[in-house]
């Protein structure tokens, strides 16, 4: 059979054939032999976790059964779910003959359902690694993930082509076009940007990816195993981090190998577009982050600070931190200056926005597939800057529930907000403006001597803060991209 529903739901998710020891060492030589034959054509079983992906999971398994190098084996592995995901994706399960021209590949769909799982997408994968043991490499694949047709071949042949390669995630974008009205194609755009910047920025990197996003990547069977090994973990991902392809990256590459940003292979991954969604998810993901870039130890997962593959990390949450304090140090000293007549207009304050906008737009051209929405979100200034905004409250909320020391389920979050409940998207906003209200209200009662001081010394610090942000917007502007597509 290749469909299995349990009666019984699993407690872990994790089988027991995580018990069988492995020989790292036995295993490269095996594959080295292998991979020196001419013929040579590596096993690849792919593992998709889904949880509630009735819309989506149908044309997840018709991408993968339309590339031009199939995936030897498919497993879906569905947990947790109460739609109809089991149903739509057991049509395709069984054996597939797929022809491509002359060349005939065949695979297999298996799908399975492990009931109620306590370990959410980690329990799946690790449920779905352990019936792969067999193949030399692992694509993971999210159950809202479409790949271009010529993905998992170009993945295949880039981690085949060099055995220090742990990991390859492909170039991950959304496709705009199922989305409809202004908010869903507002925030869809701002992620197709977020996106390409993140993507570039590992691509000037030498390819170099400080996460393996599970959304599509594939992995070194043998670099899992020796991830396992050094980690004394029964399986390769744990539930200890918020961002489980986060911590997995970091273990791959202090194992001693690579980890890497394909060079073509593309995905489009599912966006969120509410305003709820995407809040959950990007608290999520920046949660996690800090979880790992944070010194010292938080339950079993210990902080690693100084890793390599955090220092992009770094110095993302730096930029947000100085977005942050220039724009409301602009805000609050623009309405300081107003109240009192103050404020002189001076072309200089121009070249900022200037400066963003073609950055943004030097963003747009690097795209592949880039569409007239991306040029006018980029174009129109007012898109990106709220989009910027909406960011810094994710950042602002991730930092505060660090802070806080309050032990949340984050992906219970994530799946709540996606559902169309909870309104803690809206709790940076309204702190926002009640800090607002409290500084004007404390601004009124100074005197013109002390208000004059704050505005004397407010000014120009802003203006070298800005200074510097501009500069650093520039040397991107002039850095060169070596014709890399995102």
């Amino acid at each position: 059979m290749s469909t299995t529903r349990p009666t019984a739901a699993p407690t872990t998710g994790v089988p027991t054939r995580y018990t069988v020891r492995h020989d790292p060492e036995l295993a490269a030589a095996v594959l080295d032999d292998l991979a020196s034959l001419p013929d040579y054509r590596p096993t690849i079983g792919c593992v998709i976790p889904a949880y509630n992906e009735a819309e989506s999971i149908a044309a997840v398994l018709d991408s993968l059964l339309a590339q031009t190098r199939v995936p030897d084996v498919v497993h879906v592995v569905i947990n947790n779910t109460t739609d109809a995901t089991f149903d739509i994706a057991a049509a395709y399960a069984g054996p597939h003959r797929i022809e491509h021209g002359d060349a005939v590949q065949e695979t297999e769909v298996y799908v399975h359902d492990i009931g109620e799982n306590p370990d959410k997408k980690v329990g799946a994968l690790n449920y779905g690694f352990s019936l792969i043991e067999g193949c030399d490499y692992m694509l993971g694949v999210d159950g809202d993930t479409t790949a271009h047709p010529e993905a998992v071949e170009w993945l295949a042949q880039e981690i085949v082509s060099d055995a220090r390669i742990g990991g390859i995630s492909a170039i991950y974008s959304i496709d705009d076009a199922p989305f409809r009205g202004l908010v869903p194609r507002f925030l869809i755009a701002g992620q197709r940007a977020q996106f390409a910047a993140f993507n570039m920025q590992n691509m000037l990197k030498g390819r170099n990816m400080a996460v393996l996003g599970g959304q599509f990547s594939i992995f070194s069977m043998r670099a899992l195993h020796e991830v396992m090994e050094v980690n004394h973990q029964g399986s390769p991902w744990v539930k200890d981090s918020e961002v489980e392809d986060s911590l997995l990256s970091l273990q791959i590459k202090s194992a001693g190998y690579l980890t890497k940003i394909s060079a073509r292979a593309r995905a489009d991954v599912g966006g969120m577009h509410t305003l709820r969604g995407l809040d959950a998810q990007q608290v999520k993901w920046n949660f996690g982050a800090i979880e790992l870039m944070w010194p010292g130890q938080r339950g079993d997962t210990k902080g690693q600070p100084f890793h390599p593959n955090l220092r992009l990390r770094w110095v993302e949450h730096a930029s947000m931190l100085t977005n942050f304090v220039t724009r409301v140090l602009f805000v609050l000293l623009l309405v300081a200056s107003l109240s009192i007549g103050a404020f002189v207009f001076s072309p200089v304050w121009l070249l900022p926005p200037i400066a963003a906008v073609a950055l943004n737009l030097r963003v747009v051209a690097s795209m592949k597939h880039r569409t007239w929405r991306d040029v006018v979100f980029a174009l129109a200034a007012v898109p990106a800057e709220v989009y910027m905004w909406i960011r810094l409250g994710h950042f602002l909320r991730a930092w505060t529930r660090f802070a806080s020391k309050k032990q949340t389920d984050n992906w219970a979050e994530q799946a709540k907000a996606e559902r169309g409940s909870g309104n803690g998207y809206l709790a940076p906003v309204v702190v926002v403006v009640l800090v607002m209200a409290a500084a004007v209200y404390g601004w009124l009662q100074l005197d013109v001597v002390a208000q004059s001081t704050i505005l004397w010394f407010g000014w120009p610090v802003l203006a070298v803060i800005t200074a510097l942000q501009t500069l650093g917007m520039i040397g991107k502007l002039l850095r060169r991209q070596f014709g890399y597509r995102v």
